[in-house]
């Protein structure tokens, strides 16, 4: 993987345009783009500008988009569609990045963090979820 990391936020940003991560609000996906190689919960925290006491859950990236990426049964034709963007988005992150890593920060309003890496350092997407 020789892209910098200008290419790579460029193809995350192309492979999520139009994507909204769904929860009782929906909110879109944003390229981030951070120095170093390694991330804890306490690194995530500063990086991000959370409260060093905030909530911070690890969860697998296939978690995350298991009712995203996946097509069901009972999908309407609209879904469809929406699931061959989410799968799209997924292969994209998979294809790009490597150690791939999903924070949650917070409660109810919850920040998500898909971060990975690359040569020139930590590349992903941030969004938000709302869940009471």
């Amino acid at each position: 993987m020789s892209d910098s990391s200008s290419e790579i936020t460029a193809k995350l940003k192309d492979a999520s345009n139009g994507l909204l991560m769904p929860s009782e609000s929906e909110y879109p996906f944003e390229p981030l783009v951070w120095s170093g190689t390694e991330l804890t919960p306490k690194k995530i925290l500063e990086l991000t500008g959370h409260p060093t006491d905030s909530p911070v859950e690890t969860v697998a990236l296939g978690d995350l988009f298991a009712n995203l990426a996946y097509e069901q049964e009972w999908h309407d034709n609209q879904q469809k569609v929406d699931v061959s963007k989410f799968k799209k988005f997924l292969e994209t992150l998979e294809g790009n990045l490597t150690d791939i890593q999903v924070f949650r920060i917070g409660r109810i309003k919850i920040d998500i963090y898909i971060v990975g890496k690359t040569e020139a350092g930590l590349v992903g997407v941030k969004t938000k979820v709302v869940e009471t």
